[in-house]
This record gives structure tokens, C-alpha cells and sequence, in this order.
């Protein structure tokens, strides 16, 4: 089939590499110059199927309320008159339950476990490489309350078999040594063996050429105006460089995708929740971390990536703003220099921020639409990278007729009917 992909992303990439693998005709579209260079450019770097869990779960609109008030605080809403923050706003809220949490969770960590697979079989079989460690991840607890709080989420690894391990300061330090400097700080943490990390923006370069190699086009400096309709079908997607068609659509747009589902009178609840990083070269590798650690107070990730440290978390609603704001990067400065206080200096940091496209329960949109010929593939919140190969295969063997290797139930559009 000739398939047409909308978004270069990493989530648009992986697809259209096993799409193409399958011996489909598939082209890219996109605004950029290249792959990855907006919302997967620079995130945390977690490949992290044991750490899926949605935001929206029992107590979380009292812990919001005091995040708000932190001084580093990990959320920040500011507040605009746009109705459709606020009716995904209500909407997390009422998955805000014990019940929705654990069907949520699960469905996430049933995808991300999958992906994981599916990643370990594509760099065999290509030999990519990307900055990647495979050695855990590590969520470290400030508090005994946020150590006694990790009794729901491992019941849910418990179920699917994910491996994990609770630790005491001895424990975790066999891991992360660097931490030896700061160890009173933390009553223990959760260690995630299972869980990678890695460039995801070289990862999807290097995969865009593996699709060329394959066949796939890139159209790069090409903006998508609208898909557009006849009946029950799509028939094309218009552009500022004219008309294209194929057989199939494939709209990966992450948090622009329900801005071009709404003219066709298709809603899905995906909202853009700012995220901040900062990448630092690392000064002293002894006291760098060995993999991702993740400060649970302040919702920030550290990862070492080859011979740097990308220091990445933070939400702010802010509608489709991507203004650097540096009271995230002073929160990004404290957790690392707080956590790894010799291992580089924050003055010589980059900082970027990206759209991250956030479902209100947690999980993506993936699969068919009600519309015969339009699949969507977006709304993965902070876990595109995490989710990013098992989401391609997934949707290349759904589109292909073939049986997919998970449990497709609670991933589609579907679930909002």
C-alpha cells in the first residue's frame, strides 16, 4: 500500500521504518528540515516501560496543589481562557481514581513493555547505536511517605512480570556509587532493571536513513494545511506545496494531531504539556550518573548520554507556547547539582523545550479512526521515546492485516466513545 505519514518525529519514524520493512510504499511529511527535531530533539532519554504510569491517579490533585506551590516546582499552569486545557484538565481529574489509575497503568506498561522488546530486536538486527546504557533506572524517594507510596505501582509490575527492585542507601548506591556524596538525602528508591536509556534524537536520524534505505521519501519544509474528506474516507492531505495521496494516512503530529482531526469532526483528548531540559558535558565521570536516575519530589530525570547528562522533566501548561522560561532551568540546575554535585558544570548547559502530547489517562492514541483510511499514532505524553518502536510495530502490523503481537484493547480512539 502507498502510505502517507504526517510528522517526523520519532513516534512518525519507527512507524514508517516498519511500515516500509513490510514492503509498503511510504512517505514522510513534515515542516522541519529533519527528523526529530521538535518534540524528540531533546527529552530525558528514559527508555522506560517500568516507569509508565499516568499522571492522573489517587492524590493527585492535593499533590498538584502543593507541587504549585514549590518553590522548584514540578507543575505550572498559567492560567488562559483556553476551553480545551480546561475540559482535558476535568478530564485527568476524573481519572484521578484508584480503579482508572490501575486500568491505565496497565494498558501503559502492557505497550511500553512490548516496545522494549521490539527496540532490543531492532538494534540486533540493525546494530543502531545511539548513546544507549542498559542498565535501569532508578527512582529515588526523599521521603518514607513516597517510599511506602510504590505499593499500587509495583502490584501492577507484579502482574506483567516486570522486573524490579526495592532498595535501601546500600542497595542503591551498588548502582549509582556517584551518590554516595548525597545519600542521607534519600530513604531508598525503586530500581527498574529492565528500563534503557539513549539519545532519542540521534536514534531517529540514524533510523530516518535506515528508512531511505528502504525506500521511504522524506518531504522535509512541507506544512500540512488539512486532510481532506469525502465520506466515510480521507482522499488526500493538502499542503502549501499541493495535494498528496496515498492509500492510507498515518497522522503522527503529536499535540498538533487533534488540531487536525477537529475539521473533520474527529476529537481525541491529547493537550500539549511543556517539558524542559538542559544538557550538560560531563567534568568528572566518577561522579556522574551511571544510568537515569528520577528525583520523585520534583518529577525530574537525570541520564547520562554518552559524555553528557540530559536533565529533563517538569509540566507547564501553557496552551502551544514554547518559550524558554528560566525558572525551569534554575529547577533543572538545583535537582542535578542537589543529586551530582562534581559531575558538570550547569553554566556550560543548553536548554530546550518541547510539546509534549498528553492524553488526560495516560495512554496513547493508537490505530484506526472512524474514518476507513486515516490511523492515528500520537498523544504518548513524556513516553514517545519509551513507547516509540512497539507503537511502529503495532500500527504496522494493524494496517497490514496482520495480528498484532499485544493486546490492542484501551489503545484506539475507541476508548473515548
Amino acid at each position: 500500500m502507498k502510505i502517507i505519514i504526517l510528522g517526523s518525529g520519532v513516534i512518525g519514524t519507527t512507524a514508517a521504518y516498519y511500515l516500509a520493512r513490510d514492503g509498503h510504499d511510504v512517505t514522510v511529511v513534515d515542516r522541519q528540515s529533519g527528523p526529530a527535531l521538535e518534540t524528540s530533539f531533546a527529552n530525558a532519554g528514559e527508555v522506560s516501560p517500568g516507569y509508565s504510569a499516568p499522571w492522573a491517579g489517587p492524590g493527585v490533585p492535593a499533590k498538584a496543589v502543593k507541587w504549585m506551590l514549590m518553590h522548584h516546582s514540578p507543575l505550572v499552569i498559567w492560567p488562559m481562557l483556553d476551553m480545551a486545557m480546561w475540559r482535558w484538565g476535568l478530564s485527568m481529574l476524573r481519572n484521578c481514581t484508584e480503579a482508572r489509575y490501575k486500568v491505565n497503568k496497565a494498558r501503559m506498561v502492557r505497550l511500553a513493555e512490548y516496545s522494549r522488546d521490539c527496540l532490543v530486536a531492532l538494534r540486533a538486527e540493525t546494530g543502531i547505536a545511539y548513546d544507549e546504557r542498559t542498565q535501569g533506572t532508578l527512582q529515588l524517594f526523599r521521603t518514607q511517605k513516597q517510599l511506602d507510596g510504590t505499593a499500587k505501582d509495583i502490584e501492577i509490575l507484579q502482574q506483567y512480570g516486570v522486573p524490579y527492585q526495592l532498595l535501601d542507601t546500600p542497595g542503591y548506591l551498588q548502582y549509582e556509587p556517584a551518590l554516595a556524596l548525597v545519600k542521607e538525602k534519600f530513604v531508598g528508591a525503586l530500581r527498574l532493571p529492565g528500563d534503557e536509556t539513549g539519545d532519542c534524537f540521534i536514534f531517529t536520524q540514524k533510523l530516518a536513513q535506515m528508512a531511505q534505505a528502504l525506500g521511504v521519501k522524506f518531504q522535509w519544509g512541507v506544512n500540512v494545511q488539512s486532510l481532506v474528506r469525502q465520506g466515510n474516507r480521507i482522499t488526500g492531505v493538502q499542503t502549501d506545496k499541493g495535494l498528496l495521496q496515498a492509500d492510507r494516512y498515518v497522522l503522527a503530529l503529536g499535540s498538533y494531531s487533534p488540531l487536525m482531526l477537529k475539521p473533520l469532526g474527529l476529537h481525541i483528548p491529547v493537550y500539549p504539556v511543556k517539558g524542559y531540559s538542559i544538557t550538560l558535558p560531563i567534568d568528572d565521570a566518577a561522579h556522574a550518573p551511571e544510568s537515569t536516575i528520577m528525583d520523585e519530589t520534583h518529577k525530574v530525570a537525570v541520564t547520562r548520554l554518552g559524555d553528557r547528562i540530559r536533565v529533563g522533566g517538569t509540566a507547564e501548561l501553557a496552551g502551544y507556547s514554547v518559550k524558554l522560561r528560566e525558572a525551569r532551568r534554575d529547577t533543572l540546575n538545583h535537582v542535578v547539582t542537589d543529586l551530582f554535585p562534581r559531575a558538570g558544570n550547569v553554566g556550560k548547559a543548553t536548554f530546550w523545550a518541547g510539546l509534549r502530547p498528553m492524553t488526560p489517562d495516560g495512554t496513547p492514541v493508537i490505530g484506526p479512526t472512524p474514518l476507513q483510511d486515516l490511523w492515528l499514532s500520537t498523544g504518548h505524553g513524556t513516553l514517545g521515546w519509551t513507547m516509540a518502536a512497539g507503537s511502529g510495530q503495532l500500527l504496522a502490523d494493524w494496517i497490514g492485516g496482520k495480528a498484532p503481537a499485544i493486546d490492542t484493547e484501551g489503545l484506539s480512539m475507541a476508548r473515548y466513545a
